[in-house]
């Protein structure tokens, strides 16, 4: 029986039962469960959280990335360059939209996207980026801006892992994850950093037109009751969701802290081994900690670490075990393994551990010294 679960929902919950459960009582006394005042609410607070003109609440989060390159008034075979070392989504809607993913190599510390792959992937066929702020860091954002302004292309922000995290630039400032190019996205899936009790996502611009644009997508293309301006879809964030969402904003910054704090204690108690490799936090941004990913040694038997740990009461979870480009729906004839070195030895090595709001020394000293019986035997 696992009793140190990657996420402790339950917990957080019990934390903020009483604000929650009003809100969510709220709702059920107004009747408003499609775009009531809570969505509004929610909507306006994080778009001064995250000092940002524009936040369009939607569905979950792949819809987030749908409407984003929906919005970009791309064509059939357009090339969108992104990482082969992420979850699915962020492919998923290329392919869907009949647009060509193409995929590109990460760096070995930080695991995101490596822009010198990036640039060398460019063609005439480019129309945008999809870097992913995996884990809960943010990709080097200065320098794919300055590529995407050198080749005229668009930046979608996959900051469904990242949000509150905070960018710094070379000139000092700072921005939130999510807000740094054309478009952001998020997913409020309940185990993110900023979770609801359901599904739930949305999108950052701080351009007005595609703000416009991006709204109306999101209501089956219309600005003006059954007048349709555009091909849209159905994407709507719940307004229980919303109002839930609202209360856990207040403490977002509370939840980054102890996230932070957890992986520091992660890092010193696994310094001791060179079994272990911990995730480096790169210089120009701060680390969430959706995941704690550490790398393993050729020489551990990661699933029998797995399952040490499993016998212990702990979970661990493999994000992710098998690249894009080796994915069964997305073979293609232009990959083929070996060619994103970094990304399959990740694939093969990584092991995440729980990290969440609720950890105290006591269950992070358990963690610690049961990988380090199995790692160091």
């Amino acid at each position: 029986m696992i009793k140190y679960p990657m996420v402790d929902l339950k917990g957080q919950y019990h934390k903020i039962k009483e604000e929650v459960d009003a809100a969510v009582l709220d709702v059920m006394e107004s009747t408003a469960f499609i775009n009531g005042p809570a969505v509004k609410s929610f909507q306006k607070n994080l778009e001064k959280y995250l000092n940002v003109k524009h936040v369009i609440p939607c569905g979950n989060g792949t819809d987030a990335l749908q409407l984003a390159l929906m919005s970009l008034d791309l064509k059939p075979g357009d090339e969108v360059i992104t990482t082969s070392f992420t979850f699915i989504a962020t492919a998923e809607v290329i392919a869907l939209l009949k647009l060509t993913p193409v995929l590109v190599d990460v760096l070995p510390d930080t695991y995101n996207i490596d822009v010198k792959a990036v640039e060398k992937a460019i063609t005439s066929k480019t129309k945008a980026i999809i870097p992913v702020h995996l884990f809960g860091q943010c990709a080097n954002m200065e320098e794919i801006t300055e590529l995407a302004g050198k080749y005229n292309l668009y930046v979608i922000e996959d900051a469904a892992q990242a949000i509150g995290a905070e960018y710094t630039f070379k000139d000092g400032s700072v921005k939130k994850a999510g807000t740094i190019g054309d478009i952001g996205c998020t997913s409020f899936f309940p185990s993110k950093n900023l979770g609801g009790y359901g599904d739930g996502g949305a999108i950052f611009t701080n351009d007005d037109k595609l703000g416009e644009k991006l709204r109306i997508l999101a209501n089956h293309g219309m600005a003006v009751r059954y007048y349709h301006d555009y091909v849209g879809v159905n994407s709507r964030l719940d307004t229980i969701q919303a109002a839930i969402l609202d209360i856990k904003l207040k403490h977002l910054d509370e939840y980054s802290a102890a996230r932070q704090k957890a992986a520091g204690y992660y890092n010193k108690a696994f310094s001791v081994s060179d079994k272990i490799t911990t995730p480096k936090t790169a210089d120009f941004t701060t680390h969430v900690f959706h995941q704690y990913t550490m790398v393993l040694a050729d020489d551990i038997d990661r699933e029998g670490l797995q399952k040490h740990l499993a016998d212990k009461g702990i979970a661990s979870a493999i994000y992710y075990p098998v690249p894009l480009h080796m994915q069964k729906a997305y073979k293609d004839p232009r990959y083929n393994e070996g060619d994103f070195p970094v990304t399959e030895f990740l694939s093969k090595h990584v092991l995440s551990l729980p990290i969440h709001t609720e950890m105290t020394d006591e269950i992070l000293e358990y963690i610690t010294s049961s990988v380090l019986e199995y790692v160091e035997k």
